[in-house]
């Protein structure tokens, strides 16, 4: 619903919000001013480390969780913004900022109820801070007490008389009351005060359409454009208008301009194809509702209108399909039923097409006797309604915020990310900070196994680059020592260059051999699982047969084959060494999140749950557990705990996590 506009910008904000409480340590206030630097400059990841370090420092500085929840708003995280909150006002239980940002983030998810209680108690602590009432009016009108966010509209004015959205909200607020007078007032005082803000024109304009003065909206809306030629809303608006103008080509420009920059928005896609059958144009009428089906394939006027271009060019198996899933999605859609019928008798099909007939009569005479029927169940059943009709805005079709490789293929695929193993080192950024800072991962057993390798190694779940590593001279090195002394270390240093270089058989061997010779080392077993399946995914992806999660739009996981395939693979030996793994050393979580990967891999997601619970139960900074296990949850229908789980990964370094949040988490 895009009838208000948000004042709190928290990327801008928290500039202005005073660091109240006394450092007690430089480093603490230079990692706090690196964080704000970042804020300042959208870098909201690396603002997330900097907070980071201060609480690993500071664990009761609340400020530092108040200032990473802002930068996980802006991320899109919204849970992982609420749990910083909690946490700043659980150290902090008058801080009236964090009851201010938590609403808002609770409002931002739908939780209003919530979000007031928290303004209310931000309004007892801070009753003179007037910004307060300007997020709770904005709560009201989403909660749609319309009303009460007059009221609280008309208390931030009282102080803020200059604020041109406080006056375009209050309008909104109006016109949601029937009040179209006060809220074409407000608009035009909103105008007044920033007649630079296309924002103010566009709303008058839906005031001015409403009322058929047709002229001033469309002015209005050519004013938008001039003051900002990007502004997708006003090509939208003015597309409508002019499509009530009879100015068809006009309309279809603008629509045009509209998916020129959001390509993914099904409304304009839906509005378009209806312009484009009015034409004749079927061809790309049919290219833009099949665009709008991969992106919703719930709507309903969609599969109808698509039907009837079928019908048009005389394609009846397809216009009998699209009419049963329009029945299917709503049973009670009586036109839908009457074309079928046609349709139907056109195929021959004279028994079923006389049920239908029948059908559709009985949904008519239902219709009939509730035509009083406030709910409008029964719309769809008017026989004498047209649904060529251009929706606006406000639809539940609207569904913009998809990315363009979303329209090509409706489930995207999402990775787990890799097992650990070791590999040959490679130079990190950050490997000199300190293990407390850096949250690193301490084991003396660990240690002391790398310092025996002859070659520098590390634990890691990024594969060595096979270029980086082949020089031949340490290659015949470790060859003439492994022939010349047998020793296992060395073993195991050639199986990790053979590794790099996709020899697969020839480290195998090395594996077993150094097994053979050591039998009761557990980083060994690790290694040999982490090459089986390695080679169980290098052979399937030469066949196009990788098994991934995928998410459909909605947010809706489920596990596929990227070709389509059924072909399924063996992981068990890779499954045996790493519980070999974990019988030698049953406290290294590596190994458990090694198998959480294997188990998910072969389809056991209650396993893989299990066993990334373990790793993260024995090494809670393990940020691949928490995205992965993160994936499986929502792929098992866990959402909520499943985007909380991503929160924490990108909490603790993993950046895709966001991408993730942002296209899954965020959806109601």
């Amino acid at each position: 619903m895009r009838q208000l506009r948000h004042l709190m910008l928290l990327a801008v904000l928290f500039l202005l919000l005073p660091v109240w409480s006394v450092r007690a340590q430089y480093d603490i206030d230079q990692f706090f001013f690196r964080g704000q630097r970042a804020m300042s400059e959208s870098r909201y990841f690396e603002a997330i480390n900097s907070y980071n370090i201060i609480i690993r420092l500071e664990p009761s500085d609340y400020e530092a969780y108040f200032y990473r929840g802002i930068a996980k708003y802006n991320l899109g995280d919204f849970a992982g913004a609420e749990s910083d909150f909690d946490k700043a006002l659980d150290l902090n239980p008058i801080y009236t900022l964090a009851y201010h940002y938590r609403a808002i983030t609770r409002s931002r998810v739908g939780r209003y109820d919530q979000a007031l209680g928290d303004l209310d108690r931000a309004v007892e602590l801070r009753p003179n801070y007037y910004g307060l009432y300007f997020s709770r009016g904005v709560t009201y009108f989403l909660s749609q007490q319309f009303e009460k966010a007059v009221d609280d509209f008309d208390r931030f004015i009282s102080r803020e008389p200059r604020e041109p959205d406080a006056y375009l909200n209050r309008g909104a607020s109006y016109l949601f009351l029937g009040d179209t007078l006060r809220a074409l007032k407000d608009y035009n005082r909103a105008i007044t005060l920033d007649g630079f803000d296309p924002e103010g024109y566009i709303r008058r304009s839906r005031i001015y359409w409403a009322q058929h003065r047709l002229s001033d909206a469309l002015s209005d809306l050519d004013h938008a454009v001039e003051i900002d030629t990007a502004n997708t809303f006003a090509y939208f608006n003015r597309a409508l208008i002019r499509y009530e103008s009879d100015d068809i080509q006009g309309a279809l420009s603008d629509l045009d301009e509209v998916l020129s920059r959001e390509p993914g928005n099904s409304l304009t896609l839906y509005n378009r194809a209806l312009i484009l059958s009015r034409i004749g144009d079927y061809d790309r009428a049919l290219e833009d509702y099949d665009r709008v089906l991969n992106i919703n394939p719930e709507n309903v006027l969609a599969y109808y209108n698509r039907s009837i271009l079928f019908i048009e060019t005389g394609r009846w198996r397809d216009a009998e399909e699209d009419l049963s899933r329009a029945i299917e999605l709503y049973p009670d859609f009586a036109n839908a039923y009457m074309n079928r019928s046609w349709v139907r008798n056109q195929i021959g099909e004279h028994a079923a097409a006389e049920e239908d007939y029948r059908t559709a009569q009985s949904k008519i005479s239902m219709y009939r006797s509730l035509t009083a029927d406030s709910s409008g169940r029964a719309a769809f059943a008017d026989t004498s309604r047209k649904y060529d009709r251009l929706i606006a805005l406000d639809s539940d079709f609207a569904r913009s915020d998809f990315n363009d490789d979303l329209l090509g293929e409706r489930n995207a695929a999402v990775d787990l990310k890799p097992l650990y193993r070791f590999v040959l080192s490679r130079d990190r950024a950050g490997d000199n900070m300190p293990i407390m800072l850096s949250g690193r991962y301490e084991d003396e057993e660990l240690e002391a196994f790398v310092d025996s390798v002859p070659v520098e190694v590390e634990l890691s779940s990024v594969a060595s680059d096979a270029a980086a590593v082949d020089e031949s001279r340490l290659m015949e090195a470790v060859d003439r020592e492994a022939d010349r002394t047998g020793d296992d270390r060395v073993l195991f240093a050639k199986a990790l260059m053979e590794s790099a270089g996709k020899h697969f058989n020839a480290a195998m061997d090395c594996y077993d051999e150094a097994i053979a010779k050591r039998p009761s080392e557990v980083f060994y077993y690790i290694n040999r699982g982490a090459l089986r399946c390695e080679m169980i995914d290098f052979i399937s992806s030469i066949e196009s047969n990788v098994q991934v999660l995928t998410m459909d739009n909605a947010g809706t996981a489920r596990a596929r084959v990227r070709d389509g395939s059924s072909r399924s693979y063996d992981y068990s030996p890779a499954v045996e060494d790493m519980l070999t793994a974990a019988r030698l050393r049953p406290d290294f979580p590596y190994t458990y999140y090694n198998l959480g990967n294997l188990y998910c891999l072969s389809g056991d997601m209650p396993g893989a749950i299990a066993q990334y619970t373990r790793a993260i139960d024995l090494y809670p900074s393990l940020a691949e557990a928490w995205y992965n296990r993160g994936l499986v949850l929502i792929y098992v229908q866990d959402k909520e705990k499943g985007c909380l789980d991503l929160s924490k990964a990108g909490e603790l370094g993993i950046g895709d996590a966001y991408n993730v949040i942002s296209r899954y988490c965020d959806k109601d």
